[in-house]
């Protein structure tokens, strides 16, 4: 009895010992945790923990995300209210591949996006304005794109009677008589020339009965001088887009204090670099090419027996004679 104790003790020794040494060796697979990741024929394996792996994966640069494609346009609403972006952004969308997203405010308003980052590319028409922006390092680059003019539209009867005048002696006119004017009151480069103009007379109508104020874009602006039989500064081509809305004809025009001049501004990446600046360069690129400046000219002939705007990115500012 005493023996096969003595032996059962002896086979329980053993196998306890054999447990102990195994659990102190972890198993192979759990020694060297690691993936093989096979190269191409002839080359060597790579390993990676798994945890690497995961860590690489989620660190790794991406592709071209859908914002790098996108562009955000700040521009005048006289671009926008004339209809030529509807013919001119389809065209840029379509040959490059980026979505433009259009922001249509006055000209003051569309300097500040850029001067505060928040947009890529401006196309406006106030060169004093522009000419500062650029010289306080907000802008890149700057091009010549196009022109119309300013115009002074009215109720046919024309009480102000200015028909035919220069257009400083339309504005005199119009104080003197007290006649309705509408003022788009926003800071746009319509508003800009307009106020330049009361400059010039030394005549300021603020605070006037008959000087109204809308805050609005062009054409809205329009409809209200409309209503008002009032008197108002535009250009050319927004009325000529609207005419057959509104009770308003042209009194003075041809003048050249009224000529209205755009031009595309990249906004400068150095100062945001999380601008698009390839994206806009090439808007810039696109609006001055040959046969984007031919679609300009044509726009407007057909529908309305004229052109709205004038090509010009041939031209200097000099041969236009504005900063």
């Amino acid at each position: 009895m005493k023996r096969i104790l003595v032996l059962f003790l002896a086979l329980f020794i053993l196998v306890i010992g054999a447990c102990t040494t195994n659990s102190s060796q972890p198993p192979k697979a759990l020694q060297n945790p690691q993936t093989e990741i096979a190269s191409s024929p002839g080359e060597s394996s790579v390993s990676v923990t798994p945890t690497s792996l995961v860590t690489e994966t989620i660190n790794a640069p991406t592709q071209s995300s859908s914002t790098e494609k996108d562009l955000i346009l700040s521009t005048t609403t006289s671009t926008q209210d004339s209809g030529l972006l509807d013919v001119l952004i389809p065209l840029f969308e379509q040959q490059s591949g980026y979505k433009v997203k259009v922001i249509a405010v006055g000209t003051g308003q569309a300097l500040k996006m850029g001067a505060e980052g928040n947009a890529d590319v401006l196309l406006v028409h106030a060169p004093s304005s522009e000419v500062a922006f650029m010289q306080e390092g907000n802008g890149k680059d700057r091009a010549l794109v196009m022109h119309n003019d300013f115009i002074i539209v009215g109720p046919a009867s024309d009480p102000a009677g200015i028909k035919g005048k220069s257009a400083l002696d339309a504005f005199k006119a119009i104080f003197d008589s007290k006649a309705n004017f509408i003022s788009r009151g926003d800071d746009s480069g319509t508003h800009k020339m307009e106020l330049s103009m009361w400059k010039k007379i030394t005549l300021d109508p603020k605070g006037q009965p008959w000087y109204i104020e809308t805050g609005q874009g062009m054409g809205a602006s329009l409809t209200v001088a409309s209503e008002k039989g009032a008197y108002i500064l535009t250009d050319r081509g927004t009325y000529l887009a609207n005419q057959k809305n509104l009770n308003l004809v042209i009194l003075v025009e041809g003048d050249k204090p009224l000529l209205n001049v755009y031009h595309v501004i990249t906004v400068n990446p150095e100062k945001w670099p999380k601008v698009n600046y390839e994206g806009a360069l090439a808007f810039l690129k696109f609006l001055t090419a040959p046969e984007t400046q031919q679609v300009i000219a044509k726009f407007g002939v057909e529908k309305y027996g004229q052109a709205l705007f004038f090509a010009d990115a041939d031209k200097t500012d000099a041969d236009l004679g504005v900063p």
